[in-house]
């Protein structure tokens, strides 16, 4: 119903405006456009397409880092994804991964700079600066140096790499497409967000990794062709590789009031781990920046300590997703598993803190899973509890990651999506939130940031309406 004016002398009734301050709103708000327009049309067919060839480019790399396992350890010819624990070298481990930073560093300095490191601050560091624009060699340094250091027995996975790769494969098409900085940008996301999807077979929570630390915005002009390009990537994936969780396990079950609450607190605990892991991650690199041999030599470096931690501790060389499974399964005791933990974070931390190329995502999976593990092992004592010492696992993985990394919804769904646990959901989430609560009041950057904050790289943190009503990152 509408208010109106009656005038004297039975005049017509005079409709007004339901709100004065509606009407002046109104008279300043430019032209609503279109959710989406045929641009955006034209922007989802070509993420469809390069979701699809990222997919592929995803297999050739988990080909090609077994290529080098099998070559560098067993010395035979095959592109199986071999664990690097069964070798028979003996000490002749410890000099492995040293020749593969040898190698890398080469790459590195005389091919591009760029593909030390982990790949996603990188990533980051052209949307924020260099209009999403990454150099084409990238498309082939990355995967290849990545390979070479993970398959002579690097500490790393490769997710990190392929996402580094996808987002160079979306910025290249980007660069040579008639298309402006803002929908290379959504290029680039979108070909990471694939990349992910194709490992992991996640493509929900590769979109979210893409809104939380590549896109800054959560718009449909953007979010729908990252959205199909993360299922293009992951449908390329079962066409080679098969469906189903890329980490199984024994169904859980539905958590009690009591355990909830217990998780939540384990979430916090993770949190700090996750500060405490960045701050190691970075002092590390600064103690190699005062080192007086050129950067080229640090990769060696830090494959003498990756190699000499293999050798007494096989399980961390190489990407490890056998590990991750193994500890959410319950199959390792919880000395194994508090070994595994203390192993893989020496080598990781040190092999990353070197400038090698590899990637965070999975090292921080298998450490974490490892001491949620632990943690669950000792408070399972208490049955009064109702802890499960797996679930104890999958909060210590999606927890850690949180922490360092503050990408709340990526790690929760992430740690669902890989293991196809529903029960799951509800713990990760509020862990997850615990974490990112603890990191947040101690850390300003993020394992994710720090290294680009230190070149005067403004990061955006969170996402407020601005005047019009889209979206504004703040500062």
């Amino acid at each position: 119903m509408t208010d109106s004016l009656h005038l004297p002398h039975d005049r017509a009734a005079i409709p007004l405006a339901p709100s004065l301050d509606q009407a002046l709103v109104d008279a300043h708000m430019p032209t609503r456009l279109p959710v989406v327009d045929r641009r955006v049309v034209r922007l989802c067919l070509w993420a469809i397409g390069l979701g699809l060839a990222v997919g592929g480019v995803a297999r050739l790399l988990t080909l090609l880092i077994g290529f080098v396992t099998n070559l560098a350890f067993y010395g035979r010819l095959g592109t199986s994804f071999a664990s690097p624990a069964g070798h028979h070298l003996g000490l002749w481990v410890v000099l492995l991964p040293s020749l593969g930073g040898i190698i890398v560093g080469i790459m590195a300095r005389w091919g591009s700079r760029a593909i030390r490191g982990h790949g996603i601050p990188e990533a980051m560091e052209q949307v924020l600066t260099n209009e999403s624009r990454i150099p084409a060699r990238m498309t082939w340094l990355k995967p290849l140096s990545s390979a070479i250091a993970i398959g002579t027995g690097g500490p790393f996975g490769a997710e990190g790499p392929i996402i580094a790769t996808g987002g160079a494969v979306g910025s290249l098409l980007g660069q040579r497409l008639p298309v402006s900085a803002d929908e290379r940008k959504t290029l680039l996301a979108a070909g990471a967000a694939a990349g992910m999807a194709a490992v992991f077979s996640a493509p929900v929570s590769a979109v979210l990794l893409s809104i939380e630390l590549l896109l800054f915005e959560r718009r449909a002009r953007s979010l729908i062709p990252v959205a199909l390009a993360a299922a293009a990537g992951t449908g390329m994936r079962f066409a080679l590789e098969g469906a189903g969780p890329v980490f199984p396990m024994p169904e859980l079950a539905p958590v009690a009031p009591l355990a909830l609450l217990v998780y939540a607190l384990l979430g916090l605990a993770m949190g700090i781990a996750g500060v405490g892991v960045t701050r190691l991650t970075y002092g590390i690199e600064d103690a190699f920046e005062k080192l007086p041999i050129h950067w080229m030599w640090w990769p060696a470096l830090g494959g003498l300590v990756v190699g000499a931690v293999g050798y007494v501790a096989p399980k961390t060389l190489g990407v490890g997703y056998d590990n991750i499974t193994e500890v959410i399964s319950g199959q390792l005791g919880l000395a194994a598993m508090a070994w595994l933990a203390l192993a893989k974070l020496v080598s990781w931390s040190i092999a990353l803190g070197s400038g090698t190329s590899g990637g965070t995502l999975a090292p921080l999976f298998t450490i974490g899973g490892a001491a949620g593990g632990v943690a669950g092992a000792l408070l399972a004592h208490w049955s009064w509890l109702h802890v499960d010492p797996r679930m104890a696992a999958l909060i210590g993985m999606a927890a850690l990651f949180a922490g360092a990394s503050r990408a709340l919804m990526t790690s929760a769904v992430f740690v669902f999506e890989t293991t196809m646990q529903p029960h799951a959901l509800l713990p990760l989430l509020a862990a997850c939130a615990t974490a990112y609560l603890v990191s947040g009041l101690m850390m300003r950057h993020t394992i994710m940031t720090e290294k680009i904050a230190r070149r005067g790289v403004h990061v955006p943190t969170d996402f407020v309406a601005d005047s019009t009503g889209g979206r504004a990152p703040v500062l």
